[in-house]
């Protein structure tokens, strides 16, 4: 039996703190976020987890560590993020909304030069002006990449904008060494959020997608239309009640055209065809400046 007892591996206490102060703060934090952290040097990490600080406390745990903290909770919602949780990834605890902190970790990325082999997230295109750089093996690798210079006061000065690498394109080291030589960094490396859980709703976003543009776009368009939308249905507010006011005094009249006979083509006019115009104003209160109004 003692020989039994000792062949027993013995938990570290190490590990044994990590997972009580994890389940700590799955009982105490309103968020728990799984962010990917695959590429990213352990410098900029600091630097990220240094900005975060007093919002989220990071953690970069073991797999299976995690997964007792999480399965410590005995929370069946919860349970399911650990499908999310892989390799290279760090568990975020905080007690901010979850979309908020995926806004965070957005906003904390830093730029990153280019590596060869990489795909361009986007168009690269070096600009037009003056540069740091001074004749010499410069020139002819500029020029290999069809980018046109001239010499101004002793520095390599670019004559006008070049695409060296098209969007989706894998990255020569060619274009790479260029970028590198010219301080261009066309990647942004930072935390990137996968899936959160809200411990004050017991709600989970397995797929946390931010896209600000968008969402503001979509804003602007909806906002663009709502008053419109609004006078078509008939809704009564401060905002439309004049355009309300004209549009019954304008179908009146018609309707009195019709009734005495004043205008007998209106007869034979499908209803459909009596359209109310979209007022003047509405195009004004449509402007960025009216969406910002509105949002305060």
């Amino acid at each position: 039996m003692a020989d039994k007892r000792a062949s027993i591996k013995k938990i570290p206490e190490s590990k044994i703190r990590a997972v009580k102060e994890m389940s700590e703060l799955i009982k105490k934090k309103r968020t728990i976020l799984v962010a990917s952290i695959k590429g990213i040097p352990a410098s900029q990490f600091n630097e990220i987890a240094k900005k975060l600080r007093g919002k989220a406390i990071v953690k970069v745990p073991k797999k299976n560590l995690i997964f007792r903290a999480i399965d410590s909770s005995e929370n069946e919602e919860l349970k399911k993020l650990k499908e999310k949780i892989v390799d290279s990834i760090a568990v975020l605890f905080s007690d901010i909304d979850s979309f908020e902190l995926a806004s965070e970790l957005l906003e904390k990325k830093n730029p990153a030069k280019a590596k060869a082999g990489q795909e361009a997230p986007e168009d690269i295109e070096i600009p037009e002006g003056p540069t740091d750089l001074v004749p010499g093996p410069a020139i002819s690798e500029l020029g290999a990449l069809g980018i046109q210079i001239q010499i101004d006061k002793g520095k390599i000065r670019i004559k006008q904008p070049k695409v060296i690498v098209k969007k989706g394109d894998k990255i020569s080291q060619a274009a790479a060494d260029v970028m590198s030589k010219l301080d261009i960094k066309p990647f942004s490396i930072g935390f990137i959020p996968l899936s959160a859980f809200d411990t004050k709703e017991n709600k989970i976003y397995l797929e946390i997608k931010i896209d600000r543009e968008k969402t503001l776009n979509e804003l602007k368009y909806a906002f663009g239309k709502s008053l419109s939308f609004a006078v078509g249905i008939g809704y009564t507010s401060k905002d439309t009640i004049r355009f309300l006011l004209s549009k019954a005094i304008s179908h009146e009249r018609r309707l009195k055209k019709i009734i005495t006979g004043e205008n007998e083509e209106v007869i034979g006019q499908n209803t459909e065809e009596i359209k109310q115009e979209t007022p003047a104003e509405e195009k004004k209160e449509s402007s960025a400046e009216g969406l910002a109004s509105l949002f305060g």
